[in-house]
């Protein structure tokens, strides 16, 4: 069986002259220098000089492209030497498409994606998700539970969101949709952070996370959803956004530090940052019943995410999330709860599809 050394030398040695050789040839017809000599840094008198070849290798997205360049005259027409040497590039690569007819690369060996479609055959068209990774969520949970804080680092971590709270009551009041916004930036940090350490102490201990990793970074990802949908429901202002990077900068650092002070305490914090999170998609859900706030039709990046019909409404969006919040607020006090046991997590079992 060929090892890969000599598979990749053999493909280098196939693709190599179509990628770097036509490139160069075109290149220098254009009056452009080519990526291989800016790479090597060796073109004769008018070799690039290392600062520049190193700048060039940074921003390849010009040279990567098959389009040929414009005249540098802003003439349509090229001159001649141009002629003479897309020519002679022509006969190198008898099967090469007319210079009006080359297509930008979109990949690195020149291979165009797979569309992807989702299940009745139409172009799916979001880059953020895949339809595989869409499901309906779970809306049997129960929406009051509510874990009673015993030990001094449960007090703690239920009176520091309850302190929390109260800005965000004052800044946003009833804006529910900014609040979301504000909220979802905030809860999408937990998860990424416990999976970074998770992932960095079983690297690290030459053992299995027992699921967990995979399972926080799904629950970031999950709340990176939320904001994206609530991105199209609430348009934030400009002093919103710099309050999300102020407040995300801030709630990074401390809870990657209280992380590894203590996980028990970091995930009972986000278990209590969801029970507020639940009470808060209530309260939108009954200003939406009262009047209060316009039931628009769901953004279509909600419909495809949760499966929901083409007709839902915006509170639907709000119900789905609250039990997603819901699943996240279960999952974190688990978590600690296993921790305060002396478990590691990699000896409980994760949670699957707790979304």
């Amino acid at each position: 069986m060929m090892s890969s050394r000599m598979a990749g030398s053999a493909l280098i040695r196939q693709l190599g002259p179509r990628l770097f050789s036509a490139g160069a040839t075109r290149a220098a017809a254009a009056g452009e220098p080519s990526y291989t000599l800016l790479l090597t840094g060796s073109a004769g008198p008018a070799a690039a000089k290392p600062p520049v070849a190193a700048l060039m290798r940074l921003f390849p997205a010009r040279m990567a492209s098959t389009t040929a360049a414009a005249p540098a005259d802003g003439s349509e027409e090229a001159s001649e030497p141009s002629k003479s040497a897309a020519a002679a590039d022509a006969a190198k690569e008898p099967s090469a498409a007319p210079a009006n007819e080359r297509k930008a690369i979109t990949s690195y060996w020149g291979i165009n994606p797979n569309k992807v479609v989702k299940e009745d055959g139409t172009e799916w068209r979001w880059s953020c998700f895949m339809p595989w990774e869409t499901y309906k969520a779970d809306l049997t949970i129960d929406l009051k539970k509510h874990h009673v804080p015993t030990t001094f680092l449960d007090k703690l971590a239920y009176w520091t969101v309850k302190t929390l709270r109260i800005p965000t009551d004052i800044f946003f009041q009833r804006r529910y949709g900014c609040r979301a916004m504000m909220l979802e930036t905030v809860a999408a940090v937990p998860g990424m952070v416990a999976g970074m350490l998770l992932h960095l102490r079983s690297l690290r201990r030459f053992e299995h996370s027992g699921g967990w990793v995979r399972a926080l970074l799904e629950e970031a990802e999950n709340e990176r959803m939320h904001l994206m949908t609530f991105m199209e429901v609430a348009k934030p202002r400009w002093y919103e956004r710099a309050l999300v990077i102020a407040v995300q900068g801030v709630f990074f650092n401390a809870y990657f530090v209280g992380y590894l002070l203590s996980p028990k305490f970091a995930h009972r914090v986000v278990g209590y940052l969801e029970e507020e999170a639940v009470h808060s998609y209530t309260e939108y859900l009954n200003d939406l019943d009262a009047g209060k706030i316009d039931n628009v039709p769901a953004p279509a990046i909600a419909i495809d995410y949760w499966r929901l019909p083409r007709d839902a409404t915006l509170k639907d969006v709000v119900t789905v999330v609250r039990a997603d919040e819901a699943h996240h607020r279960d999952v974190n006090h688990f978590a600690s709860d296993v921790h305060y046991q002396g478990m590691n997590l990699k000896e409980a079992p994760a949670p699957l599809g707790y979304h």
